[in-house]
């Protein structure tokens, strides 16, 4: 069962005003947790050296299992314990092995695979055994990385190291602090609260489509009111696996793999077709087409969302487009 907290966040990043950061924690139980937190930037220590992301940049964080090298020795030497005929002396590493912290899965995950482990002639204590219970205990997936990988612009995937033990939320009952362990990721999203009134956003094909549950919908960080004039205008091109790979315009217009030109195949209807960017007011209002250009007084309060029109979801499309958005 998942549940929805709104928390403040408070991890060890800097401060930068004007601006604020939404964290969606996504734990290894299955819960979430949702909080705000002023940031600047994200160090990523990488294979290349480390890597400052400005926070506004990135788009996720799915944290990895970092191998606990200090524990090769006592895994090992467990590991030939399992080997002894005395059961209970066996029982008791197996026990201390499926006890160890989430670290020691790829360091004991090495030891198997390396064929360096002598074989056992018990089947009763196995370390295969112990490997899998000691996944289980932490909620680590069959193909998890040892790394952690930030996607940065919807786009781009870095693998490295972005340290913190924990992340500390405050919250109206007192304050509740996640060890790194229990985070499977983390989703982030910027809001700039500036003055201005034009913002550009980028809707990548192969997540913002309005049929993706899981973060179709762009949340701008733009609040909107009634009589106020909302203007948006799109450009790019996008490819539709959904769609048999045609390729599509923010206004509609589609070329199928076969053909040349673009062809508008929807006329002026209201109604959003395939491809066009779309728009709604609030997390549960109602999708509305804006196509390449949109000018129209807003007669709803509330957050504003952008997407790219199409009912089925499918991860493999590609191409984004560059939208703008003004409020008057």
């Amino acid at each position: 069962m998942r549940f929805f907290l709104i928390v403040a966040l408070v991890i060890p990043f800097g401060i930068f005003a004007q601006s604020k950061t939404e964290f969606t924690l996504t734990l290894k139980d299955g819960n979430v947790v949702t909080g705000t937190a002023k940031v600047s930037n994200l160090v990523l220590a990488t294979d290349y050296g480390k890597l400052d992301v400005p926070i506004k940049n990135v788009t996720s964080i799915e944290l990895g299992v970092k191998p606990d090298v200090s524990q090769k020795e006592n895994i090992a030497n467990l590991a030939k314990q399992l080997l002894n005929s005395n059961e209970e002396m066996r029982s008791k590493a197996y026990t201390s092995l499926t006890s160890l912290s989430s670290g020691a899965v790829p360091v004991l995950e090495d030891l198997i695979y390396s064929g360096t482990s002598e074989s056992s002639n018990f089947t009763d204590y196995t370390l295969t055994n112990a490997l899998s219970e000691l996944k289980a205990a932490h909620g680590i997936s069959a193909n998890y990385k040892t790394k952690d990988v930030v996607v940065i612009d919807y786009e781009y995937n870095m693998g490295g190291m972005y340290e913190f033990s924990s992340i500390e939320l405050k919250t109206a009952y007192g304050t509740l602090t996640v060890p790194r362990d229990k985070i499977q990721k983390i989703d982030v999203m910027y809001f700039d609260q500036t003055s201005a009134d034009s913002k550009s956003f980028k809707l990548m094909a192969a997540t913002h489509i309005s049929s993706n549950t899981n973060g179709g919908w762009f949340k701008t960080g733009i609040m909107v009111k009634p009589g106020q004039t909302l203007i948006i205008s799109a450009t790019g091109e996008v490819t539709l696996a959904s769609l048999s790979g045609n390729k599509y315009k923010p206004d509609g217009s589609t070329k199928n793999v076969n053909a040349e030109d673009f062809v508008d195949s929807y006329g002026a209807s209201n109604y959003p077709s395939y491809g066009n960017v779309v728009f709604k007011i609030g997390e549960a209002g109602v999708a509305t087409k804006a196509g390449a250009n949109y000018n129209s007084k807003v007669t709803q309060s509330g957050m504003l969302y952008l997407s790219i029109h199409e009912t089925v979801y499918n991860a493999t499309n590609t191409g984004f487009y560059s939208v703008n958005v003004t409020i008057k």
